[in-house]
C-alpha cells in the first residue's frame, strides 16, 4: 500500500517513472475499515489498470484534507456529506464526486445498561461530540423528534475521545460514533454500547463518507478511472469478504487485530456499490434539514452540491 505522511507527499518533486496519471487522495483518518475500497484497489492493481499512480495520504488533522483539495494541494479527499454541505455555504470550491460509504455511520451512543432507554431520556443530561454545527443540529433534531427540548440538554466538547469520556462517564451519551466501529470498540473494553440510529431518529439519510474534489480545477476523466477502480474493488470485497479482508489487513500489522477485523465485517454493506452514483433527492432533503436548523442561510441546488463525473 502507498501510504506516506501528509508532509512527506507535498515535498514529493520527482517525476513518475512510467505514463500513468498521478492522483493524491487524503483519507479523512488513519486508515481504517471504513477505507477498504481504495486500499483493496491499491493492492489488487485496479488503480493501475486504469493508468492511475494514486498516492493515498493519512491526515494529521481530519479537518484539513477537504480545505487542501479547495486550495488545489490534493485531487480528492474523503469528506463527509454533511459537512460539504456548510465547507459550500462557508465558500469553499467543492463538490462531491463519488461516494465511498452510501448509508450514515453516525449513531448517538449510550451505555448498554446505562439510564437512557430513549433519547427523550437526556433530559437534563450531558451528550459529548467532536465536531461543532452539524452534530450539534442532529442531536437537536434528534431530541426534537423525541419531544426533548434541545436547551434542556448540556453538550460537552469531547474532541474525539467519544467511547473514552462514555465509559468514564464524563457524558450520559456521545453523538458522532460510528456504529461500524465505536460499539465494538467499547465491548472488546468490556463495556457494552446502545446506538440510536439517527436516520431512525428525525434525521435525513445521508452518504456518510464521500469524494470531494475541486470544482474548478478538478480532472472528470482521472475521477471516473478512480471510482471505476474503487467499484471494482467494492466488488470484489463484496464477493470475497475474507479474502478481502487478508489483502486489507496485510498492509499494516496495527490492522491485522480483532476491532478492526469485526469493523471490516459490520462495513461492507455499506460501502457504495455504485461510487459515481448518487441521489439527488437525498442531498437536497440534507440541503433543507440544514435550512431549517439554521446552520445554512439559503439552499444550495443540489447542481452545486453534488456531480456524477461519468455523466455525458
Amino acid at each position: 500500500m502507498k501510504l506516506i505522511t501528509l508532509t512527506a507527499a507535498l515535498a514529493l518533486t520527482a517525476q513518475p517513472l512510467w505514463a500513468a496519471d498521478d492522483m493524491t487522495i487524503l483519507l479523512d483518518w488513519f486508515v481504517n475499515p471504513d477505507h477498504g475500497p481504495i486500499i483493496v484497489a491499491q493492492e489488487m492493481g485496479y488503480f493501475a489498470d486504469q493508468d492511475l499512480n494514486v498516492t493515498i495520504i493519512a491526515p494529521a488533522d481530519p479537518s484539513d484534507p477537504p480545505k487542501m483539495v479547495a486550495a488545489g494541494q490534493a485531487d480528492l479527499a474523503i469528506s463527509y456529506q454533511p459537512q460539504l454541505h456548510l465547507q459550500i455555504h462557508e465558500g469553499l470550491p467543492l463538490r462531491r464526486v463519488g461516494t465511498l460509504v452510501a448509508t450514515p455511520l453516525n449513531c448517538l451512543l449510550a451505555l448498554a445498561d446505562g439510564p437512557i432507554k430513549s433519547p427523550a431520556d437526556l433530559a437534563g443530561k450531558k451528550v459529548g461530540f467532536s465536531v461543532g454545527g452539524v452534530e450539534e443540529a442532529m442531536l437537536g433534531a434528534i431530541l426534537t423528534h423525541n419531544g426533548v427540548a434541545p436547551d434542556d440538554v448540556e453538550m460537552v466538547n469531547v474532541n474525539w475521545s467519544l467511547s473514552p469520556s462514555l465509559m468514564s462517564g464524563q457524558v450520559d451519551a456521545v453523538i458522532g460514533a460510528f456504529r461500524n466501529f465505536e460499539l465494538t470498540q467499547m465491548e472488546l473494553e468490556g463495556v457494552k454500547g446502545h446506538c440510536f440510529f439517527v436516520e431512525e431518529e428525525g434525521i435525513p439519510s445521508y452518504d456518510e463518507l464521500i469524494y470531494v474534489a475541486n470544482a474548478d480545477t478538478m480532472d472528470k476523466d482521472r475521477i471516473a478511472r478512480f471510482l471505476a477502480a474503487t467499484q471494482k474493488a467494492t466488488q470484489y470485497i463484496v464477493n470475497h469478504p475474507q479474502d478481502s479482508w487478508k489483502v486489507f489487513a496485510a498492509t499494516s500489522t496495527e490492522l491485522d487485530d480483532t476491532l478492526n477485523a469485526r469493523a471490516w465485517t459490520d462495513t461492507i454493506p455499506r460501502f457504495a456499490l455504485r461510487p459515481a452514483a448518487f441521489d439527488v433527492g437525498r442531498y437536497a432533503a440534507f440541503e433543507a434539514f440544514l435550512a431549517e436548523a439554521g446552520l445554512v442561510p439559503d439552499q444550495t441546488p443540489v447542481s452545486g452540491i453534488a456531480i456524477d463525473v461519468t455523466a455525458p
